[in-house]
């Protein structure tokens, strides 16, 4: 029963509460939406500073994951007093309402920034006595809200929310008492998850620290026997690899089932880890109407090969590698906007892949690419890329030392995964 009366309490509920639950619109609860200052005051891109008085909130500093502070704008204190409206305060809530919406942060007392306020495509939420922000905080991510999200959001070049809708949002809530309980139990939970994206990034960093040693020769193997390998050789990519052709199929011509696996540039952008494995990938195929007698056998990749993305939007991706190393017995061709780059001579199993991934290398490619739009690498320029190359036993070291620390980061991503499963089907079950 809507409007202020005795709810249904949820599926599941710590054993000490047995009241039933509040329902409010946002509005009745005292819930306050908190547009930003519009007026002939708002920031111009003149005002904005690298470090100053007060942090000017933009699109980039508010996500899924909350506050973002990697890119940050400031505003002096005389352009702050001239504002009258968006400025937070501590332990309300950000919402982003233009473009990409939903968002939500949390200005709470771990953030080390004591003056904020929000541009004109986010709103502050602001609680009262009859609701926590810290419960608050979590009814926003839940599938509640992201539901009510899919229903309310309008404008499809540019999506919006107003402070209307937002004011008109129903929130089931037990007593401050349990809302404190909740609250405290499902933040234990972001902690551990924070904590277990903190290790990732501590691995990534450590795996990064350790390849820019091992690629520079700072950090040498031994062999078996204890002697020292002999000297790296300098090498160009044209002499280590034959370029083989790719198809032309777009993603239009993909599906989910099929014979023949077909690997679409984007995906090595997106999803595809650098030592591509086929048991492990989750692979389109081409389309049973697509003639596949016009493949030629050169075209259906092989252990060791590189597919390369020679096209990309940005200097991060372009000239982006896959090592292949294992096909499972599945014929895989890759697409357009790709190379297939096939050894030589045989590398160590997947060296090729790291190699692919150093600073030396990207620069090469970044400095070689063509375009403004769009980037592009050609085979021609892709030839040209200096090598250094150790001996295959030592090849082999390095691989099966950075391959063992991806397994480490691999099993802390999927914690990762199961921790928000988790918590996602706590807020299925804490929530109504």
């Amino acid at each position: 029963i809507y409007g202020g009366k005795i709810m249904t309490a949820p599926k599941l509920r710590f054993k000490e509460f047995d009241s039933g639950w509040m329902s409010k619109i946002f509005q009745d609860a005292s819930i306050q939406i908190i547009d930003g200052d519009r007026g002939n005051n708002y920031p111009k891109s003149d005002d904005f500073y690298d470090d100053e008085f007060c942090l000017f909130l933009n699109a980039g500093n508010v996500t899924k994951a909350g506050f973002q502070f990697e890119k940050t704008q400031f505003i002096k204190e005389e352009k702050d007093l001239l504002l009258r409206k968006g400025k937070l305060q501590r332990n309300d809530l950000v919402v982003t309402t233009r473009g990409t919406v939903g968002n939500v942060a949390f200005f709470n007392g771990a953030i080390p920034f004591d003056n904020i306020r929000i541009n004109s495509g986010m709103v502050i939420v602001r609680t009262s006595s009859e609701v926590l922000p810290n419960f608050l905080n979590q009814f926003f991510t839940s599938d509640l809200f992201e539901k009510w999200l899919e229903k309310n959001t309008f404008g499809s070049a540019q999506p919006q929310l107003t402070v209307k809708l937002l004011n008109s949002i129903y929130l089931i809530y037990p007593s401050i008492k349990e809302q404190t309980k909740i609250a405290s139990f499902l933040s234990a939970v972001d902690e551990k998850i924070n904590q277990l994206n903190q290790k990732h990034r501590l691995i990534c960093q450590y795996k990064q620290g350790m390849m820019q040693k091992l690629f520079s020769q700072q950090l040498r193997f031994k062999a078996d026997d204890g002697s020292e390998f002999g000297e790296w050789s300098k090498s160009k990519f044209s002499e280590e690899f034959v370029f083989h052709n790719t198809n032309s199929y777009s993603r239009a011509l993909l599906n989910g089932e099929g014979e023949i696996m077909n690997i679409h540039y984007g995906d090595i952008h997106t999803k595809f880890s650098m030592l591509f494995d086929v048991a492990k990938e989750n692979i389109p195929f081409l389309n049973h109407e697509i003639d596949i007698s016009k493949l030629k056998e050169d075209q259906f990749l092989k252990i060791g090969d590189l597919v390369i993305a020679d096209a990309s939007e940005d200097y991060k991706d372009i000239g982006k590698a896959i090592e292949v190393i294992n096909l499972d017995h599945q014929k895989v061709v890759a697409g357009l906007h790709t190379y297939i780059a096939r050894p030589i001579s045989p590398f160590a199993l997947g060296f090729c892949g790291y190699l692919m991934q150093t600073f030396k290398v990207r620069e090469q490619i970044k400095k070689l690419a063509t375009g403004i739009s769009v980037l592009g690498i050609s085979k021609t320029n892709m030839a040209k890329v200096e090598l250094n190359l150790p001996c295959l036993e030592e090849q082999t070291k390095i691989a099966n030392f950075l391959s063992a620390i991806d397994q480490k980061i691999e099993v802390v991503a999927q914690q990762i995964e199961q921790a928000k499963t988790w918590k996602k089907g706590l807020l299925q079950q804490m929530f109504v």
